[in-house]
């Protein structure tokens, strides 16, 4: 996987935009109401929730941006110049730096004001003093334009930037312009270099990938590089420069020998030499391309001197500094991208050289002392000096002698008797003959559940399905019986109280059942209702009576008492529902009360006169009455505060003037 993503950095937005999106943000999502009538406190904690809210959308936002673009001094040395390169190390560290400023300076900004708003005296000031805060954030945020849009661009193109592992097994090749770099890495990766016939096609690093010994390799091509002093090199060549100057990686250097790329072999041969020192402590590969075109033994003696110069420097670079195996280790490789001839071999040999090289560096390594020591390889001890030859147990040598023979084997396996009887999907093997019972004979048997020893099937009784027949017939008969009996029952010469008591036994079953029935069909989900809405009217003084005589309770007084409350009951209702026969013309004027007090004693004395609730817990009406009326005030002062609030949504003004400026008229679709 890639180190570093650059693809995942957020849009950096404008100076205006950012001013919108923030203060658009603040008028969403904090209160908007605010009324001079409301406790001076309460103001200011409307204003300062305001500034504190703008403050920390300004700081989220800008550390995201700060956190998301990468810190020079944090990457790869590789990362750290290609940046450098392409952007200029110094303007790039000067707008994050910048940004950060403008942070801290919001950060300032919102402290200062929370505290003047603190002391704020009305609605004016604090609403002036909020004015004032945003107003300053806002300044140095369009102050930070030129940074934000400088840092946008660069996010643009750091997206475009190929993901390249500075860490892993990679392959770089490098050259003059148009000697055949791109067209190698489409050959060897799954890459789509464009390739053409002019120079500096290849504009910036491209990446590609390769399988090779099951490992993923990375290939990189660079663009070309031209023979000139450093300074004198422009950004395209630059980034050839940083890749090959940090990524450990072997090096292919690409010579075209038919000279079609429009440079010599000598020009060429200087280039190798002019950046020879970027190539060291890495394997280096110098590989002669275009031969279909021109072969190496067509050329000059001079331009064949040059080659073999370059590929015994080649050889002395990977090796340190010698050649261990003499001159006749340093090989030539040549290939012909168009043809594909040697390009395998060129991909292989660079390779290997490149994982030999890696493991001699982890040998050569520091670590490798201390791995060494953790390492132990177990010896077997022997404990005493008897021979042991290999020893073949001997009726396994008896087999394989039958076998060597031809004869046939002691023991047929299944397989055998399945080649005899039709072969697979035709012989059925016999799961149960290896069987290890106590008895042969239950190997076979139907129900073949063996406990203690025994089998179970055996203890079965084989008359049990006879016996159960008769048993069932002769409970048919039975019922049978039963039943004529009941038919034929006579109830004239029952006596009178058994012809009572069968009666009420047969209603009795019948009020069961259609309870049941009942229950049955609403599925106890019937309601409990009410005493007095008692349909079968159990709950009256006579069955009261009644039982408190089965009882032995003397339930006069009860029955007393109950008939003297209905009766004055009745009075009471017939006093109320009679009505004056005349007014008298003369008589005094009534006073008038307050209607609004006449409307609570009205809804005072019809609540006295209602029957008193379960489990009220009060004395008498006037303590209803009372009651009522305190919960009524309650309800008064809880319905006054029931207003708007400064949490509720709220937009003063539909169209803000920070929000609706520089738009389109009718007509455009130059949307923000």
């Amino acid at each position: 996987m890639p180190l570093y993503n650059f693809k995942t950095i957020n849009v950096v937005p404008t100076g205006k935009d950012f001013v919108d999106i923030v203060l658009s943000k603040t008028q969403r999502q904090t209160p908007t109401v605010v009324h001079n009538g409301w406790a001076i406190q309460r103001i200011r904690s409307f204003y300062m929730r305001k500034v504190k809210f703008t403050q920390s959308s300004w700081h989220d936002k800008l550390t995201k941006i700060l956190d998301d673009f990468p810190k020079v001094d944090d990457v790869h040395p590789f990362y750290a110049d290609l940046l450098n390169v392409l952007y200029d190390r110094d303007h790039y560290k000067l707008a994050l730096g910048q940004l950060n400023m403008a942070r801290n300076l919001i950060d300032k900004v919102s402290q200062d004001y929370v505290r003047l708003l603190k002391y704020g005296d009305s609605l004016y000031r604090c609403k002036q003093l909020k004015r004032a805060a945003m107003g300053r954030m806002c300044t140095i945020m369009k102050r930070q334009s030129a940074s934000l849009a400088y840092l946008e661009q660069v996010r643009q193109h750091m997206s475009r930037l190929p993901s390249i592992d500075p860490n892993t097994r990679t392959l770089l090749v490098c050259g003059y312009p148009n000697v055949g770099k791109s067209s190698f890495m489409n050959r060897v990766t799954r890459a789509d270099v464009d390739v053409q016939p002019y120079a500096f096609t290849t504009k910036s690093l491209f990446v590609g990938h390769t399988d090779y010994k099951y490992l993923r390799w990375q290939v990189i091509d660079t663009p070309g590089i031209l023979d000139r002093p450093l300074e004198e090199r422009n950004t395209i060549e630059m980034q050839s420069i940083t890749a090959l100057a940090h990524l450990r990686a072997a090096v292919l250097y690409i010579l075209d020998i038919s000279e079609q790329c429009g440079y010599t072999i000598a020009q060429q041969a200087a280039l190798f030499h002019s950046i020879k020192p970027l190539f060291a402590n890495k394997p280096l590969l110098v590989v002669a391309n275009k031969t279909d075109v021109a072969s190496v033994d067509s050329l000059s003696p001079a331009d064949q001197a040059l080659v073999r110069e370059m590929v015994v420097e080649a050889a002395k670079t990977s090796n340190g500094g010698m050649l261990v195996g003499g001159e006749e280790e340093a090989e030539l490789l040549t290939m012909s991208t168009l043809s594909m001839d040697g390009v395998m071999k060129v991909k292989t040999t660079a390779c290997d050289r490149l994982l030999s090289m890696r493991v001699e560096v982890k040998l050569q390594g520091k670590r490798i002392n201390d791995v060494v020591n953790r390492i132990h390889v177990a010896v077997p001890q022997a404990r005493d000096n008897a021979s042991r030859p290999p020893c073949i147990p001997p009726s396994v040598a008896a087999a394989r002698a039958l076998k060597d023979a031809g004869a046939a084997p002691a023991r047929k396996t299944e397989k055998d008797m399945q080649e005899e009887n039709g072969g697979a999907g035709v012989y059925s093997a016999d799961l149960r003959k290896l069987y290890h019972l106590k008895d042969e004979a239950w190997k076979y048997d139907i129900m073949p559940e063996i406990r203690d020893g025994h089998n179970v099937f055996d203890f079965v009784d084989p008359d049990i399905e006879a016996k159960l027949e008769a048993l069932e017939r002769e409970e048919d008969a039975l019922a049978a019986a039963a039943a004529l009996e009941a038919e034929g029952m006579d109830e004239d010469h029952l006596t009178p109280e058994e012809a009572e008591t069968l009666r009420d036994i047969r209603a009795r079953k019948a009020k069961i059942i259609a309870q049941h029935r009942v229950k049955k069909s609403t599925a106890n989900n019937q309601a409990v209702l009410p005493r007095r809405a008692d349909r079968e009217r159990k709950s009256t003084s006579t069955n009261m009576q009644a039982s408190l005589e089965r009882m032995g309770i003397d339930a006069t007084a009860a029955m007393a008492r109950a008939r003297s409350r209905s009766q004055s009951r009745a009075g009471r209702k017939r006093t109320r529902s009679e009505a004056p026969e005349a007014m008298d013309v003369d008589a005094a004027p009534v006073k008038r009360i307050h209607s609004s007090k006449s409307r609570s004693m009205s809804r005072g004395r019809s609540l006295s006169t209602a029957a008193p609730r379960d489990g009220a817990g009060l004395k008498d009406a006037a303590q209803r009455n009372k009651a009522v009326k305190m919960s009524d005030k309650a309800q008064r002062k809880a319905g006054k505060l029931a207003r708007r609030g400064e949490g509720d949504r709220h937009i003063p003004d539909l169209k803000p003037k920070h929000l609706m400026s520089g738009k389109s008229g009718i007509g455009k679709r130059d949307w923000r």
